[in-house]
C-alpha cells in the first residue's frame, strides 16, 4: 500500500466540519442524519408501517443505499419490513460513532441486518479543493487506509453481531474514471480487505460490485460520479433484495 498516504487527522477533521451546503452534491445526501425535506421528499426515508406477521430488514450504508432502498422496499413487499437508518451512513468511523443509536432497542429487533461502507472511507479530501466535498486524489489525505477500514469493519461486524440477526454485508460498488477524489481500483483493495474480515466471521456477501462492474458508463448519473442514476439504482434494488431474500432465517420470509 506504498501509495496511501500517512493518516492525518487535520483534512478529515475539516471535512466533517464542512457546512452541509458545502457538502452537498445535487440528488445526494450527505453523511448524517437527512433533513426534514430530505425525509419528507426522499422516498428511501418514508415511515415503513410493519406487518407483524413479517421479518424486519434494516439496511445501513452511504448515499448508494439510499438510492435502492425504495427500490428493494417494494421489491420486497410482501416478505419483509425494510427499514434503513435514518441518513447516510458515510464512513465506517462514522457507523462505529452511530451503530448504538441506529440499534437502539427502542428501534426494534432485526432478523437481518445489509450494510455497507467504503466509498466514504476511501476518498481522498483536501480543505483547499473547490471539487464538491472538498475531494482531490492528487493534494488529498485518505480517509482511512484499507488497514483501517479492516479495523473500523471488525469492530462494526462484532457490534452488529450483538443485536442476533443474519448479517449481509454489501460490496462498495465500482469507483469511474474521472472521480475527484477517489482513485480507480481502490473500490477493489477495500473490497478485499471487507471480504477478508467477512470470510474471518462466517458473514454473508452480496456482490453489489459485480453487479455494477464495467457498467458505469451505461447506469452511472455522470462521467467521475460514483453515484447511480434511476435505472442504475433499480436494478441494484434488485440485486438488494435478492440477497435479503436468499438469506433471510428459513420460515421468516413473507412468501
Amino acid at each position: 500500500m506504498t501509495r496511501v498516504k500517512p493518516f492525518s487527522s487535520l483534512p478529515l477533521l475539516l471535512c466533517l466540519l464542512l457546512s452541509p451546503a458545502l457538502m452537498a452534491q445535487k440528488g445526494v445526501i450527505t453523511p448524517g442524519e437527512a433533513s426534514k425535506k430530505d425525509r419528507k421528499t426522499n422516498p428511501a426515508f418514508t415511515k415503513s408501517v410493519d406487518d407483524p406477521s413479517l421479518p424486519r430488514v434494516l439496511i445501513i450504508g452511504d448515499s448508494i443505499s439510499i438510492g435502492y432502498t425504495a427500490g428493494a422496499r417494494k421489491n420486497l413487499k410482501g416478505v419483509a419490513n425494510v427499514h434503513r437508518i435514518p441518513g447516510n451512513a458515510g464512513h465506517t468511523g462514522m457507523g462505529i460513532a452511530n451503530l448504538d443509536k441506529w440499534l437502539h432497542k427502542k428501534n426494534g429487533s432485526w432478523e437481518l441486518i445489509h450494510f455497507n461502507w467504503g466509498l466514504w472511507d476511501l476518498c481522498y479530501r483536501h480543505p483547499e479543493s473547490k471539487n464538491q466535498g472538498k475531494r482531490d486524489k492528487v493534494r488529498g489525505t485518505l480517509t482511512h487506509s484499507p488497514e483501517k477500514y479492516a479495523a473500523n469493519l471488525e469492530t462494526i461486524v462484532k457490534r452488529l453481531k450483538e443485536t442476533g440477526a443474519t448479517l449481509v454485508f454489501a460490496t462498495t460498488t465500482p469507483v469511474p474514471e474521472g472521480e475527484f477524489g477517489r482513485k480507480v481500483g481502490d473500490d477493489k483493495i477495500y473490497n478485499d480487505a471487507a471480504l477478508a474480515v467477512m470470510k474471518k466471521h462466517g458473514i454473508k456477501v452480496n456482490d453489489l460490485h459485480a453487479v455494477m462492474a464495467g457498467k458505469m458508463n451505461k447506469f452511472g448519473k455522470k462521467p467521475g460520479d460514483v453515484h447511480f442514476t434511476a435505472e442504475g439504482s433499480a436494478l441494484l434494488a434488485e440485486a438488494v433484495a435478492r440477497g435479503i431474500r436468499k438469506n433471510l432465517p428459513k420460515g421468516e420470509a413473507g412468501k
